[in-house]
């Protein structure tokens, strides 16, 4: 069983989720810094980019949204209350996006994904509302059932109850939760989540664009929502504002839940009680040891994630082939661990150690497979290649933990290297050769970092005597704590 805890601050929310008591997941929410995702926005479309099947829309952001075509629905654009006029959208699916959209119109949309950089938000106007049990389409009128759910009686009633119980032409998913919800359940959230879009429409007919029109929850009522499953025992808080506030949520959504709520009054604090110890630098850690002695090196890049699995101390005890194959079972299960609590989405490339036997990389790939099983973001993922290499995409649910916790470093501009010791002082000696016919007769004060001055005058010292010698000048090289390794000064005397 698991237990799930959240930690509340003014100025920030952590959400641990402990399994047998080991962190599998974490997230946290800054009021300062709290993302776009799930907020639904009246916008203003400022540019249409039929080349690129495209639009930007204004959203009241400090960027304009993205509006990619694919992401366009049809039917809420003939939507009279919506747009003050109405449009025929039989096959307006294939048409161009220049025939839907127009500099200056109106719509709907909802963020997909969190501005990044330059980029703006993502957005779509095919609006999801998730609840506890469904997730409701207002702009289809799909059913779908959560693929989790894997029994076929379970998802024929699921299927069956939700096409009795919806309204015409309404669109609806039931969340792996759902399975062996009472109809009770299903249609008292149903109705809250239609009640929920009546009002969105409303105050969208009544504001000017770009507004914001609906927020997403914050950080503790998703965690309800969303991680509140029937393998979490307890949920337990440590404010009794948050405690209270959670209680008048599962009064809509889920009262027979309200016994599994629990406040914690410390000391010791609510992490402290449950033995859960948040370290970031090992959380975020570049290098995660294995059990064996082996590790994996986890790299976050622009367009994908790349990790690395090596045997490092594991020389194992039999043939070769076997103690690759140990350590890259051991990384697949780590592996998926990682993901899980680091919030990694997108692309991930996986360099596991090559293996010769066919065998041996199917066993690998089955492995990861069935430990990715208890990860409730959606996985795809590829067999192994005959470099021992695989490539699987994770649902990009919410920001990494890289996201939320890093900025680029300011020395490095996030490049994660500098210029070595011997490449500055090289750097210098060049500098020295230029000033050279200028200082002839003079003393040269070069301040540098400690760290440089000792390279300079010990292993590159013969060097700087040589350029001495040739120009005629003395240097003098002095140690400044305050300079960073790369930086250096001269100064003619």
């Amino acid at each position: 069983m698991a237990e799930l805890l959240i930690n509340y601050a003014p100025y920030e929310t952590r959400v641990a989720l402990v399994e047998s008591g080991t962190l599998v997941e974490f997230y946290l929410e800054r009021p300062r810094e709290r993302g776009f995702v799930g907020n639904i926005y009246k916008g203003r479309v400022v540019r249409v980019l039929p080349g690129m099947r495209a639009a930007f829309v204004e959203i009241g952001l400090s960027r304009t949204a993205f509006l990619y075509g694919g992401d366009l629905c049809p039917r809420l654009i003939e939507a009279e209350d919506l747009f003050g006029e109405e449009i025929n959208s039989k096959d307006l699916k294939g048409s161009p996006i220049e025939d839907l959209l127009k500099a200056g119109q109106e719509i709907i949309v909802q963020v997909v994904k969190e501005p990044v950089g330059n980029k703006g938000a993502r957005v779509t106007t095919n609006i999801t509302l998730p609840g506890r049990y469904l997730v409701f389409l207002p702009t289809m009128s799909h059913i779908g059932i959560s693929r989790k759910i894997t029994a076929e009686e379970e998802r024929r009633r699921l299927k069956e109850l939700i096409e009795t119980l919806r309204p015409p032409g309404t669109g609806w998913i039931a969340r792996t939760v759902a399975q062996e919800a009472h109809p009770e359940e299903l249609k008292t959230e149903m109705n809250f989540l239609l009640s929920l879009w009546e009002d969105i429409k409303k105050k969208a007919e009544k504001t000017t664009a770009p507004a914001l029109i609906y927020e997403e929850l914050d950080i503790s009522l998703r965690a309800v929502r969303d991680l509140l499953v029937k393998e979490v025992s307890f949920l337990v808080v440590d404010h009794r504002q948050v405690y209270e506030k959670i209680l008048s949520y599962l009064d809509h959504m889920a009262p027979h839940l309200k016994g599994c709520i629990k406040l914690h009054e410390g000391p010791p604090s609510l992490f402290e009680a449950y033995g859960i110890e948040i370290d970031l630098n090992r959380l975020l850690s570049r290098k995660v040891w294995l059990k064996s002695g082996g590790f994996i090196v986890i790299e976050p890049c622009e367009a994908f994630t790349a990790i690395d699995v090596n045997t490092g101390r594991y020389v194992g005890e039999t043939n070769l082939e076997e103690t690759i194959l140990r350590t890259n079972l051991e990384a697949a299960k780590e592996i998926a661990y990682q993901l899980r609590l680091r919030n990694i989405g997108g692309l991930i490339i996986i360099d596991f150690i090559d293996m010769q036997k066919a065998e041996s990389r199917q066993k690998v790939f089955e492995a990861l497979q069935n430990y990715l099983k208890r990860d409730r973001a959606k996985t795809n993922v590829r067999p192994m290649s005959e470099f021992g290499i695989i490539e699987m995409t994770r649902e990009r649910r919410r920001e990494s933990l890289y996201d939320l916790l890093l900025e680029s470093c300011p020395f490095c501009q996030g490049d994660g290297y500098t210029k070595s010791k011997r490449t500055i002082c090289y750097e210098i000696l060049r500098r020295l050769e230029r000033m050279g016919p200028h200082v002839k007769g003079k003393t040269v004060i070069i301040k540098v970092h400690p760290e440089i001055a000792e390279v300079l005058t010990g292993e590159e010292i013969e060097f700087l005597e040589e350029i001495e010698k040739r120009f005629a000048f003395e240097a003098s090289v002095n140690e400044d704590q305050d300079l960073l390794p790369w930086e250096y000064k001269f100064f003619p005397q």
